[in-house]
């Protein structure tokens, strides 16, 4: 089960309603591993597809992916963010990772 916080729900919702995509999900997808941990994609989807996991966590909406994507977001949360020097949007973070020694130990 993956954690979402409320903002990240709204926020999903909101893009759900806006995009005329009532009574779809998001399906979440492992992008690649980069020295700050695994890379994350996000797109609409309608249904589960063949393989996917249907997570109901959500209060909104459905979230799907696949086995490998359930592995690495294991300890990740979903999060909303709006930062002045960063943007807004979605973020998945993983709260126990460090940091990597290739950029000093201090990427996200």
């Amino acid at each position: 089960m993956v954690q979402i916080t409320h903002d990240a729900e709204k926020f999903i919702e909101e893009l759900l309603e806006k995009n005329q995509k009532v009574g779809h999900g998001i399906k979440i997808y492992l992008s690649g591993i980069a020295c700050s941990g695994p890379q994350f994609g996000m797109s609409f989807q309608k249904g589960g597809a063949e393989g996917d996991i249907v997570d109901n966590s959500a209060s909104g909406f459905e979230i799907y992916y696949d086995e490998d994507t359930k592995k690495a977001l294991e300890s990740c949360v979903i999060e909303f963010v709006d930062d002045p020097n960063f943007g807004t949007g979605l973020t998945i973070r993983d709260p126990n990772f460090s940091g990597c020694s290739s950029c000093g130990g201090g990427c996200h």
